[in-house]
């Protein structure tokens, strides 16, 4: 992995951090950028990737397809980031140490769930491993049905929501996350996806934090996400 040498976004303020990892799918390079001391961040709803990949694990594990209410609560959990179809899937799967043992299997090094879900922490490194899972074209403890689903879901996220990384490309396949911290009232804003740029697919994960508001954690997510794909040859 190469690690980008100069800011990737310039003028931030003193409280924002961010961890961004982009791979080119096609020569397999990942450039990677931070900025702040912690490689980790909050996951806020972009864990409900994790879970829905956790939840097809373990119907794949059962030789079972995912039941018609798992199915319903993935929809609306990916596609509209529906808080409680999220707590019902985390459930099934286990609770956090259901999803930590997915995690695992899935190549997540770093990662660490919790009960409340929205907090648990991950890096873009790992989230670039779970969209590999997704996306990539070697092999994958996800079977191709559930690769597929995945992918469906993440292109049909509602309009609203669909903002983040697809700022750096067409095509976008995507899951963002976003809440304010009761600790301080700052914002944690992640984005995670595919997207086509230079007609080459790109794997993209932006994480970030400390913005005083959501609207402004945006800003710099779409920056962060145009920035490093143009980095990474895919100038659009």
């Amino acid at each position: 992995m190469d690690a980008g040498s100069e800011p990737l976004v310039a003028g931030v303020d003193g409280n924002v951090t961010y961890d961004v990892a982009v791979r080119d799918t096609v020569t397999g390079r990942t450039t990677a950028y931070r900025h702040g001391p912690d490689p980790t961040h909050p996951t806020a709803s972009v864990v409900k990737l994790g879970i829905l990949a956790a939840l097809l694990l373990r119907a794949q594990d059962t030789d079972r397809e995912p039941t018609s209410q798992e199915r319903a609560w993935a929809a609306v959990m990916i596609e509209r980031s529906d808080n409680d179809a999220a707590t019902e899937l985390l459930k099934v799967v286990g609770g956090p140490g259901g999803l930590d043992a997915a995690h695992r299997r899935l190549g997540l090094r770093q990662s660490v769930a919790r009960a409340r879900w929205g907090l648990t922490r991950t890096t873009a490194a790992d989230q670039l491993a779970l969209l590999e899972a997704v996306f990539g074209g070697g092999a994958s403890p996800l079977g191709e049905r559930s690769r597929a689903l995945v992918a469906d879901l993440m292109t049909g996220v509602v309009q609203e929501q669909a903002w983040g990384v697809s700022a750096a490309g067409g095509g976008a396949a995507l899951k963002n996350g976003w809440m304010p911290l009761s600790a301080t009232g700052l914002w944690v804003v992640n984005s995670v996806g595919r997207v086509t740029a230079g007609e080459r697919d790109f794997l993209v994960a932006v994480l970030s934090g400390g913005h005083p508001t959501k609207d402004a954690g945006i800003a710099l997510v779409e920056t962060a996400a145009r920035t490093a794909v143009s980095a990474a040859g895919g100038g659009r």
